[in-house]
């Protein structure tokens, strides 16, 4: 290992924190990384009943930042390495979230670690329900008593500030059928109901697309995200189908209204018989370019501001404090079995840490 910042990076890395598996593990490593810190436990049970825990950690007095990363990864899909290796070869760290985001927080924890005065908020299921970060917004007392004036999301960013980003909104409609061999005429496909609500998503989609007035120029692409997922449960084709579900991740800008769109598919849903469900995060953050923190970004990466078209856990912590994403490495591997990041750009990540937290 090459210095501290690789070890660490590399030992997350090679703990395997997927959003479905209980994230303990990975917490109790990082908690011990930080001795000196004030820290305050945010345990909690997803869904799916599994265990989970937020970190806020805090030492100096009120007033500073707040670093802020996450310990969960995406699955493993597509890799045909050991994802959980943390290999570093030629500088460059390997690995399942090596840059979303274990690198990043490796060096948000060495950076606070050397500062006089610093915030950790710690957030876990970022990749799938941002809980960790809504929990620690709406729960953390340490959080509150540090009161940061601004929040840094180490999201991978290439060290350039992000001011302002996109938020989304789940949406789920079902139709029900009755399953049975598809040649008695006995079944009732549930699909034919589905359809006429996809018709309707789909004028949405294109208007999304096509639309200036539903559009927003300060981010590329300028269009929202209208991502359709459909799924018949597994019924094989010579069976009526008896569930049917479309899923939609509606992403949009502060810019956008969402109100209209939903009132669209709520109509079409009811139309149709479906059952809808909506699931959001907080509103999408965005700072204008004057915003103080944004300043201090600026000056301390010599990088000029821009939007993003992804989502982070800014969206439920800007409750806390202003945030702007700043972090190192690309987000073209993120996410992809080529996940990776260089050590020098931790390093160089770790060092304007360093100095807004000293500043």
């Amino acid at each position: 290992m090459e210095n501290d910042i690789a070890r660490l990076a590399a030992e997350l890395v090679r703990i395997d924190s997927r959003s479905a598996l209980s994230n303990l593990p990975i917490a109790e490593r990082i908690e011990a990384e930080l001795a000196g810190f004030e820290i305050e436990r945010l345990d909690y049970t997803d869904a799916a009943g599994v265990q989970k825990r937020a970190l806020v950690a805090h030492k100096g007095g009120p007033g500073g930042l707040a670093l802020s990363g996450h310990m969960d990864t995406v699955p493993e899909t597509g890799w045909t390495e050991d994802p959980w290796s943390g290999r570093i070869a030629e500088g460059v760290l390997h690995g399942l979230g090596s840059v979303d985001m274990k690198g990043p927080l490796a060096a948000c924890i060495l950076a606070a670690r050397a500062a006089r005065r610093a915030t950790l908020l710690i957030t876990t299921d970022e990749e799938t329900t941002k809980a960790g970060a809504r929990i620690i917004a709406e729960r953390s007392v340490l959080a509150r008593q540090a009161a940061p004036r601004g929040i840094l999301v180490a999201e991978p960013t290439s060290l350039a500030p992000v001011r302002g980003h996109r938020a989304h909104i789940l949406i789920t409609a079902t139709a029900t059928g009755v399953q049975a061999h598809s040649s008695t005429g006995q079944g009732v496909n549930a699909n034919w109901a589905l359809i006429p609500f996809l018709v309707e998503a789909r004028r949405i989609h294109e208007m999304l697309r096509h639309d200036p007035a539903w559009q927003d120029p300060a981010y590329e692409p300028p269009f929202s995200d209208f991502n359709l997922i459909l799924d018949n449960h597994g019924t094989a084709q010579n069976v009526t189908v008896a569930k049917a579900t479309a899923r939609i991740k509606f992403r949009y800008s502060r810019r956008i209204d969402p109100a209209p769109i939903l009132a669209a598919l709520r109509r079409a849903a009811e139309a149709n018989g479906l059952a809808l469900e909506e699931a959001r995060e907080g509103t999408p953050p965005e700072l204008p370019e004057e915003h103080p923190l944004l300043r201090e970004a600026m000056r301390a990466t010599n990088a000029a501001p821009r939007t993003a078209p992804y989502g982070t856990d800014a969206s439920e912590l800007q409750t806390l404090a202003p945030c702007v994403i700043l972090g190192p490495g690309s987000i073209a591997t993120a996410h992809t079995p080529q996940e990776c990041v260089r050590i020098e750009e931790l390093e160089a990540a770790r060092a304007v840490f360093a100095r807004l937290l000293a500043d």
